[in-house]
């Protein structure tokens, strides 16, 4: 990846502002209807990067992170990131889906597409995820909530149940009374989990996390990636040459879904003080085609 392709791919987060469209318009964000998806990739327990699963892996509980989705900007509009958080009671699954609901994302980059004060807990039960919803709260979506909107922030609560259970069963959303609706869509029937590659941005880094403070040398970096021929590029951002940029190779890159990446970034060079690195996607077109490189970015301290 050039110098100039690099930049631009990493300028463009929180530049972008297009519509997502591909989530609009997927019949796998529509309610699933009871139909399970029991052939899907799993999300990893919190302390790996994601893999084939069996499914067997337990719940998180208090004390293990949680993996929580939130929004942040693709380069064809929003996608979905994912962030750990630490778990602080004993209800994992209602702890996730008030941190869906509320924001508090580490990343500033990252955002909630949810208002606020909608959910009132979540539980598992009989083969779902319950999902218990705020009085009337947000039958109809709020001001400046588009149907794409919409139906992302529920593909945001999706993923992070789903994430935390280590299941892919359906989600039910629950109203007592009033509407079956919310942001104006209906929740009669339980939602299902979308194609990962048309809701979820191609690169997410896991580690370093946001705001971690690092020594000059070899810097770890891993995360997730579905990017072409498996190359994942990393680099330090602001640079004024790729010199310093890596290929890392991720485990794969032919399937819906995204595959653990890992390597090292030699910062024995780099002057103490804040930085920020990324990953992306690799773009042997140079921008010619398609939309461009997906990016994620995390600002470190180098001492």
């Amino acid at each position: 990846m050039s110098s100039s392709r690099r930049l631009a791919a990493v300028l463009s987060l929180g530049a972008l502002s297009l519509g997502f469209t591909a989530c609009a318009d997927d019949p796998d964000t529509q309610p699933a209807s009871g139909e399970t998806r029991a052939t899907d990739t799993l999300d990893p327990s919190p302390t790996q990067e994601p893999s084939e699963s069996t499914g067997t892996s337990e719940p998180a509980g208090s004390g293990q992170a949680l993996p929580v989705y939130f929004v942040g900007d693709g380069p064809d509009g929003p996608r979905l990131f994912r962030e750990f958080v630490q778990a602080t009671g004993a209800d994992p699954l209602t702890e996730a889906a008030g941190l869906v609901d509320s924001g508090g994302a580490q990343d500033p980059d990252y955002r909630t597409l949810w208002p606020g004060g909608a959910i009132a807990g979540a539980e598992a039960s009989d083969g779902m995820l319950v999902v218990r919803l705020e009085g009337d709260a947000f039958t109809e979506a709020p001001d400046g909530m588009r149907k794409r909107d919409a139906r992302l922030a529920i593909q945001q609560l999706v993923y992070t149940l789903q994430g935390v259970q280590q299941e892919r069963v359906p989600v039910q959303l629950v109203r007592e009374s009033g509407p079956q609706t919310l942001f104006g869509l209906d929740i009669a029937e339980p939602f299902k989990q979308a194609s990962p590659l048309k809701v979820l941005n191609h690169v997410n880094i896991t580690t370093p996390e946001q705001g971690a403070t690092v020594a000059q040398g070899p810097l770890a970096v891993s995360g997730a990636a579905n990017s072409f021929e498996a190359n994942v590029i990393c680099g330090l951002a602001g640079t004024e040459s790729d010199e310093g940029d890596t290929p890392f190779t991720a485990e794969g890159w032919m399937e819906d879904k995204l595959f653990p990446f890992s390597g090292e970034l030699d910062l024995s060079a780099v002057e103490p003080g804040e930085h920020t690195i990324f990953c992306s996607t690799d773009d042997p077109s140079g921008g010619a085609e398609g939309n461009g490189p997906h990016t994620d970015t995390k600002d470190i301290t180098v001492e």
